[in-house]
């Protein structure tokens, strides 16, 4: 069962005089971790290193530290407590006193693991892409029912009527396609976007 987090988390610790800060976030996918990543940098810091995990694919930065002493302990911890869809950020304003490469792994991890204990971690739900088309007059209550239940959607407009594409919970799915094709007396129906398997 995957598990990310319910919402952004800090924490902040002293090692030997050099200050670590760290931030957890969830994310949904990589331009969410490039718009969190361009909005927090900070050209105060000596370093800021972080690790990513969504799905299968991973990412982790040193920023200058010596290779493989922050982001892949960063990494460890986001693993090690069974989490995806999060991007760990750490800062470090460097103290003067040098920690060596043992001091860094334990530092930025250490760090890392202290940030995380502090979310909260809930079930990830699976989504699934879906598309489907009604006219001009359904729209409006379709939309309604997607607004009502958070759903996101992008909606493209052509002589016939509106195109929908939509991010659905999996649970969502049987009752929008219901509500679609009693709206529409049975002439459209909700498609499923197969993606493709990376597994």
């Amino acid at each position: 069962m995957p598990f990310t987090i319910a919402e952004s988390v800090q924490f902040e610790e002293d090692i030997k005089k050099s200050r670590f800060q760290v931030i957890a976030v969830p994310v949904e996918n990589e331009q969410a971790v490039k718009d969190f990543l361009e909005a927090n940098k900070d050209h105060t810091t000596t370093h800021q290193c972080w690790a990513w995990k969504i799905g299968h694919d991973v990412r982790f930065n040193d920023d200058g530290e010596p290779s493989g002493t922050a982001g892949r302990p960063i990494l460890a911890t986001i693993e090690g407590n069974e989490l995806t869809n999060v991007l760990v950020l750490v800062n470090r304003w460097y103290g003067g006193v040098k920690l060596g490469t043992g001091g860094l792994v334990r530092a930025y991890g250490g760090c890392a693991g202290q940030c995380l204990l502090l979310a909260e971690k809930i079930e990830l739900i699976k989504k699934q892409k879906i598309y489907f088309e009604c006219l001009f007059n359904e729209w409006s209550i379709l939309q309604y029912e997607l607004k009502q239940n958070e759903i996101e959607y992008k909606e493209s407009y052509t002589v016939e009527g509106v195109h929908v594409n939509a991010l659905v919970q999996v649970h969502q799915i049987e009752p929008l396609a219901n509500k679609i094709q009693d709206l529409t007396r049975g002439r459209e129906q909700l498609k499923i976007i197969e993606e493709p398997n990376n597994d």
